[in-house]
């Protein structure tokens, strides 16, 4: 009877096993990106992206479609940040050159949620000193608002009255392709070269 029991817990324990790396590893699924994922999405990766219209450096209108023409990095924040966004962007320009130097395209996109100081100007020169392929975005307090809301995103200015008051502001990253739109966020615990090794997984499966 013992043995009997022993041999039934076995075989439990292998069915538990089997669906644990069905379920992580994707095997079975639909989703060509399953093995990539590290994270869930409430609602599914469908609920984070969206239409935006936004304003470039130079002053024009440009929507989601014409700025994310292969795969993206895009990123909310604002220019006078002290630290975080400076990093975050520089960490993400960083993962941008390594995936150029595997032979993989992809392009840093800042978006403004600071939009009273971050003029076109100014996100043209921030733009500018990130160098390579960032392109930065502004726009009026309505179109911010939309695009945060499209990528929930949050933010929250602290008292306007002082010119240097900061922003609250989460600091996700998104990775966004225009085929399939939302595959996948990374945090600020995420190195240069860990986002560039998801993101390429991603991209040898497009």
């Amino acid at each position: 009877m013992v043995r009997l029991y022993a041999v039934l817990a076995t075989v439990v324990l292998a069915i538990g096993l089997g669906a644990m790396w069905l379920l992580t590893r994707g095997a079975g699924s639909d989703d060509q990106f399953a093995q990539c994922r590290s994270s869930q999405i409430a609602g599914g990766t469908a609920a984070i992206g969206g239409p935006f219209e936004l304003i470039n450096g130079e002053g024009q209108t440009v929507t989601d479609a014409d700025v994310i023409t292969e795969p993206t990095l895009v990123y909310f924040g604002y220019t006078f940040c002290p630290d975080v966004c400076p990093f975050d962007m520089s960490r993400n320009a960083e993962a941008v050159d390594i995936l150029a130097g595997r032979g993989q395209s992809v392009t840093p996109l800042f978006i403004s949620i600071d939009p009273d100081r971050d003029t076109p100007e100014v996100v043209a020169d921030y733009a500018f000193n990130m160098g390579g392929k960032t392109i930065a975005l502004t726009g009026s307090a309505e179109q911010v608002k939309a695009a945060s809301q499209a990528y929930k995103t949050y933010y929250k200015a602290h008292d306007k009255s002082d010119e240097y008051y900061l922003v609250d502001h989460s600091t996700f990253t998104y990775l966004m392709t225009p085929e399939t739109g939302f595959l996948e966020f990374f945090n600020r615990n995420d190195s240069a070269e860990q986002m560039a090794d998801k993101v390429g997984c991603f991209l040898d499966k497009l």
